[in-house]
């Protein structure tokens, strides 16, 4: 059986750079270490630092429970108002936010504050859009569906500004500013946000299903861009798996010959990815 593993899968340039930050502040030893949130969406590196001592704060309400240490700011972002409570409580502050969430975060406070209306495009309740939604100073909607393009509604005497979620489908991107297109706002800025890495990603996981016997989509059960590729995959190859680690892999479901591709989300250890490739070849 032959098995073909993404070039793209595993952690992405940010990703990298935020886990890397929380083992370097472990090294370093300075007083209790915390992040904002999990670090990143995957169970397996959240429990591990979990086990070196790393504590999360889940809102706050727990952030103004903490009276010193040091405190990580996922690489998801978070809100301007988080800062503005952290330079408060004089803690010391490591910013692993991934450096293109930074960049949104630019965009939507310049845009809003010269009075432009701000439209998100991705999943409203992930943790990098909420805090893409605090970094707005005016009018913000998210959204992600076509039925909720189609329904979209703003002052077309006010700019508009549309961004969108980093790992957001890049297909699904296009068709719904499309949408927005014909409603005829006159000021309207469309910054197509998304991550070159997540693009290039999804580009490789479609081509590597549509020639698979089955697929294999490796990720947190909370990882965004993941379950992205698990669409993506699943529209290409009927059989396509999403699991989390490799005792989730029943290898029985595999086929005994032909092709089995392998991908996996920006969160993944790239050591999971191995395991799982070498579980299929045996």
């Amino acid at each position: 059986m032959e098995v073909i593993v993404a070039k793209t899968a595993g952690f992405c340039f940010g990703v990298k750079r935020a886990v890397d930050q929380v083992y370097r502040q472990l090294e370093e030893g300075q007083g209790p270490i915390y992040t904002y949130g999990p670090i990143i969406h995957n169970e397996e590196v959240v429990r591990e630092l979990a086990g070196r001592g790393v504590q999360i704060i889940e809102d706050e309400k727990d952030l103004e429970a903490i009276s010193g240490g040091t405190v990580i700011i996922r690489s998801h972002g978070v809100p301007r108002r988080i800062y503005e409570v952290l330079e408060k409580k004089q803690l010391h502050v490591v910013d692993a936010t991934c450096p293109f969430v930074k960049k949104i975060h630019r965009i939507v406070y310049e845009h809003s504050k010269k009075g432009a209306d701000v439209l998100i495009i991705g999943n409203d309740g992930h943790p990098e859009v909420e805090g893409i939604k605090g970094w707005c100073t005016g009018k913000v909607t998210v959204l992600g569906t076509q039925k909720e393009a189609e329904e979209f509604c703003a002052d077309k005497s006010s700019p508009l500004c549309i961004v969108s979620q980093t790992t957001f489908n890049y297909k699904k991107f296009d068709k719904l500013v499309e949408i927005i297109l014909k409603m005829g706002y006159d000021r309207i800025d469309i910054l197509n946000t998304i991550c070159s890495a997540t693009e290039e990603r999804q580009s490789e996981a479609r081509k590597i299903a549509a020639r698979a016997d089955a697929m294999i989509v490796i990720g947190g059960s909370h990882s965004s861009n993941t379950r992205k590729l698990y669409e993506i995959c699943q529209k290409e190859c009927e059989d396509t798996y999403y699991i989390q680690t490799l005792k989730d892999l029943d290898i029985r479901l595999l086929p005994s010959r032909g092709c089995v591709g392998i991908t996996a989300g920006a969160s993944t250890p790239n050591n999971l990815i191995e395991e799982v490739s070498k579980q299929c070849q045996i």
